[in-house]
């Protein structure tokens, strides 16, 4: 990358996840066997929860997880940003729930056992890249 650096400056939650609202795929990172693991997703932003549906969600279900995603524009810093939620992701068990998700949004890979997954947000946190005048 050429150029100057850039700085972060932080985003309230309710603009993190709003911006996270307008993308529509991101990277769930989880723990298989006591490492960690990162899986591109679709995703979409519900009543302040992030929901996925993804064929590693029975590995996901009942775990700490983060999800981030981002919209990084090299040369356009002010359309670039950065989130990351971390909470407990729990299976969607409700079939209206599910029948309502699977009609909202399509797996980013096409593979057996996919599940629905909401996750619980605990920490949110986002960045809008900017230039850094100081540099």
């Amino acid at each position: 990358m050429r150029g100057q650096p850039l700085t972060m400056a932080e985003l309230s939650r309710p603009e993190s996840l709003r911006l996270l609202d307008q993308v529509p795929i991101g990277r769930i990172v989880y723990t298989v066997r006591a490492l960690p693991a990162i899986v591109p997703v679709s995703h979409l932003v519900d009543n302040g929860m992030v929901v996925v549906r993804t064929h590693v969600g029975a590995e996901c279900a009942g775990s700490v997880v983060a999800y981030q995603a981002d919209e990084l524009v090299l040369g356009q810093s002010a359309v670039s940003w950065t989130v990351t939620v971390t909470g407990v992701a729990r299976r969607v068990l409700d079939p209206e729930e599910i029948a309502a998700y699977e009609a909202r949004l399509t797996p980013l890979v096409a593979a057996e056992g996919v599940e629905t997954i909401r996750i619980y947000p605990e920490i949110v946190t986002g960045y809008r890249l900017v230039a850094d005048t100081a540099v």
